[in-house]
């Protein structure tokens, strides 16, 4: 008998200016960047708490804590490949993933197939089974002022 299972997963992250700004695995042009204590990939971050809220192993923070020197500046790309190993470890597959990424700039559209071949390559699924999208806050909060980067995601996992 097969189990399938969906996740939600959300990050949020605050931007400063001079700051590399990572979405999706690429590096956006922009006069500000998410911080945090890993590369503070907003997109990938909801993707893994998806993942691992889908298969009922905790959060993010319990995998890759941000007192841990070991995932400092890391790129999310590799705590991905950790979380997809971990969900095979409980005999999970990832069925789809559906995200959301709210910021007022830059536009995300255009990264949007490299975003998806990062993901895919590093969840071990076909691009296919990746959705990104993007909306802006129209100009409210703090992500209309452009002071923090929000991002959402949905899965599917299977047994």
């Amino acid at each position: 008998m097969s189990k399938i299972r969906v996740g939600f997963g959300f990050d949020v992250h605050q931007l400063k200016e001079n700051h590399p700004f990572v979405v999706g695995g690429v590096q956006l042009e922009h006069h500000s960047g998410a911080y945090g204590h890993s590369d503070a990939d907003v997109l990938l971050h909801a993707i893994c708490d998806a993942l691992l809220g889908a298969a009922n192993l905790r959060d993010i923070g319990f995998h890759f804590s941000n007192t841990d020197e070991r995932w400092r500046g890391i790129s999310s790309l590799v705590l991905l490949e950790h979380v997809v190993v971990l969900l095979k470890e409980k005999g999970f597959s990832i069925g789809n993933i559906d995200a959301m990424i709210c910021l007022e700039a830059p536009k995300i559209n255009p990264h949007v197939p490299a975003m998806k071949i990062n993901i895919a390559k590093a969840a071990g699924i076909d691009e296919d089974d990746i959705s990104i999208k993007a909306t802006t806050n129209e100009k409210l909060g703090f992500i209309g002022r452009e002071e923090g980067v929000v991002a959402y995601a949905v899965c599917l996992i299977e047994k």
